[in-house]
């Protein structure tokens, strides 16, 4: 009754990804904590971070193409979003180091000792416990982007124009949160964290658990995108993307479709930075910097736009190429991207997951024509035998 239910709303590829993750889980930590390192089999605690910190990056490509490949909205500051999660999540953690930081002040961070705030900001209550700090980052990346949304779907702003304001929306909070009377640690921003849950945070198995928890919540953005679409709320969303002016003309009220999806996009991207701060172990304003969010957009188009599988793959393929070019060859990582990006959209604009596609398909063809085009089988009764000749 339940896989019954759960194959109803994610197609098969949906379904292999959420097993793959669900196993992924499992067995990524395991490795990392019973087996010992000399064991070839052994995940050291390094690579669980790294391979963590992309499968943030993969749920922020998930989000992303929820909006994009579906709805035709094409964010370029969904990096603020991601680093608005990021930042609610570290300022939880923030308040748990309390008198071991560097001025042993029990309530203030350091960054505020050192500015000389005599008294914590109102916006810090709160979250000195974790389940305000989760509700936070779903709450306030949600809130803006309810709040924009509403007014850019309402006043129809569409294409080009919606991208360029939302650049400058995650550009206007790159200078706000840079300024050190904001609150938020300036330039410097929230790092020195020791705690979460009253876990070590540099303890192995706290890694561990912090990876898990990534990929099943990467598992479950992979369910809600998939419900989404294969529902009939998805099917109006695609009709948004293909022909929005028809949908109107039919009656729908395309702001409220466009509203939704983009606010439930909001929220997962902010799940994203909140996974992914305490994996690297710290949140500045340079995550709001405009690059992050066009290269979130490089991601989607690599591994192929409206597949949600696709921005998984491109996410931390692009990663993976970032983190070996940035070591080996840092000065041509940007020329190198960029490159990507050129290609990705004059040869390959399905992406990698449209490559693959398109190559079952000529490969489906092909055998179908050479089926057609061999020679009928001969029917048995059609067969006549010479007759024998009598014997002389």
């Amino acid at each position: 009754m339940i896989t019954q239910w759960f194959f109803t709303h994610v197609d098969r590829r949906g379904g292999i990804a959420i097993a793959l993750l669900v196993a992924i889980a499992l067995l990524v930590p395991l490795s990392n904590l019973l087996l010992p390192q000399t064991s070839p089999l052994h995940i050291p605690t390094y690579l669980v971070s790294l391979i963590g910190k992309y499968l943030t990056y993969a749920l922020l490509a998930v989000a992303l193409d929820l909006v994009w490949g579906f709805c035709g909205i094409l964010s370029l500051g969904h990096g603020a979003f991601f680093a608005l999660g990021g930042y609610a999540m570290g300022m939880y953690l923030m308040r748990q180091i309390g008198p071991r930081g560097v001025y042993a002040d029990p309530v203030l961070p350091d960054f505020m000792v050192f500015l000389n705030w005599k008294e914590l900001p109102w916006f810090w209550h709160g979250f000195d416990n974790f389940w305000f700090a989760a509700l936070m980052v779903v709450l306030v990346p949600g809130a803006l982007a309810f709040g924009f949304g509403w007014l850019a779907f309402r006043s129809r702003v569409t294409g080009v124009y919606l991208s360029i304001i939302t650049q400058a929306l995650t550009y206007a909070l790159l200078l706000a949160f840079f300024r050190n009377d904001m609150g938020f640690g300036g330039n410097n921003g929230l790092t020195d964290f020791k705690d979460i849950l009253g876990f070590n945070i540099q303890a192995g198995t706290t890694r561990s658990m912090l990876f898990a928890a990534t990929a099943l919540f990467l598992a479950l953005a992979v369910f809600v995108s998939s419900f989404i679409i294969r529902s009939k709320l998805g099917k109006v969303l695609v009709g948004v993307r293909d022909a929005e002016s028809r949908m109107r003309f039919l009656g729908y009220r395309v702001d409220r479709y466009k509203l939704f999806v983009w606010t439930i996009s909001a929220m997962m991207a902010g799940i994203a930075g909140a996974l992914y701060v305490p994996q690297v172990g710290i949140i500045n304003p340079s995550e709001f910097e405009p690059a992050n969010s066009i290269e979130a957009v490089i991601w989607v188009a690599v591994g192929g736009r409206g597949t949600i599988i696709g921005p998984i793959i491109g996410a931390v393929l692009v990663n993976f190429g970032k983190t070996y070019f940035t070591a080996a060859f840092p000065e041509i990582w940007l020329f190198a991207l960029g490159a990507l990006f050129i290609i990705v959209t004059l040869f390959l604009p399905k992406g990698i997951l449209g490559l693959y596609g398109s190559w079952r398909t000529k490969l489906a063809d092909r055998a179908a024509r050479k089926k057609d085009s061999a020679p009928p089988p001969v029917a048995a009764e059609n067969v006549h035998l010479p007759e024998p000749q009598a014997a002389e």
